[in-house]
């Protein structure tokens, strides 16, 4: 997104207020919801998170956004962050909350990291009662193997990378001229119908979701090499 808003002298991320996309963590937020969703209507048949418990590692922006909106949709919240602020204001919003060595072992239908990376590791791994994973934190595998080790137990991941894609969604439509704040939601969606993708792939592959990603992506970045380069300069399209 940098080399596009290089190419188009475009700044991306700026406020609403400038007709920029605004705060990315809302939607991206948003997009996790989508993804726990999809992973949802795999795993229990229906994408209603009503009732669901949905257990968070981490409450900062983007997590506060998802909790708002699982709030919403009837879940129930459980939340662990080493900041004292974070945890009080989970409280406030109506969360349960636990210590973060406690998180990981939450009777929980999701577990939602967005806190570090790495956290999904042959000692954490064990100790989840979820059936899915899905949050906004980056790198979230500690390496490749814990994401064929969630495979072999049964648990959904929803990747990182397609979990988190709403705020890069927003940032490349902003960059192109065509976002709008009423698309906002439309925009998450879409995070839902990748994710849809990828279970697909991953089931009638019998690999785990991370490589059925990895692949997806791969086939995109191939054919879009195949593209003539098209740049917008000062709002016309000029070919190099």
């Amino acid at each position: 997104l940098e080399c596009i808003a290089q190419e188009t002298d475009h700044v991306a991320g700026l406020p609403l207020a400038l007709g920029g996309s605004g705060d990315p963590s809302i939607i991206t937020g948003l997009g996790v919801v989508m993804a726990m969703k999809s992973c949802a209507k795999a795993v229990w048949g229906s994408e209603r998170l009503c009732g669901r418990t949905i257990a968070i590692q981490g409450f900062g922006k983007v997590a506060t956004h998802a909790a708002e909106e699982l709030l919403k949709e009837g879940a129930n919240i459980v939340v662990a962050d080493i900041q004292s602020e974070a945890a009080e204001r989970a409280k406030n919003i109506g969360a349960t909350v636990v210590s973060p060595d406690e998180i990981y072992g939450v009777s929980c239908d999701i577990f939602s990291p967005c806190a570090l990376g790495g956290v999904l590791n042959g000692e954490t791994i064990p100790k989840l009662k979820a059936k899915v994973i899905a949050g906004g934190a980056n790198n979230q595998l500690l390496s490749p193997t814990d994401g064929d080790a969630l495979h072999q137990r049964g648990i959904l991941y929803a990747p990182d990378f397609v979990a988190s894609a709403g705020g890069c969604i927003a940032l490349h439509h902003e960059v192109y001229g065509d976002y709008r704040e009423e698309l906002l939601p439309d925009l998450a969606h879409r995070v839902g119908g990748i994710m849809d993708r990828v279970i697909c792939r991953s089931r009638s592959q019998q690999i785990p979701t991370y490589l059925a990603a990895e692949s997806i992506a791969e086939e995109r970045m191939k054919s879009v090499r195949q593209l003539k380069p098209i740049y917008r300069r000062n709002g016309d399209n000029s070919s190099k």
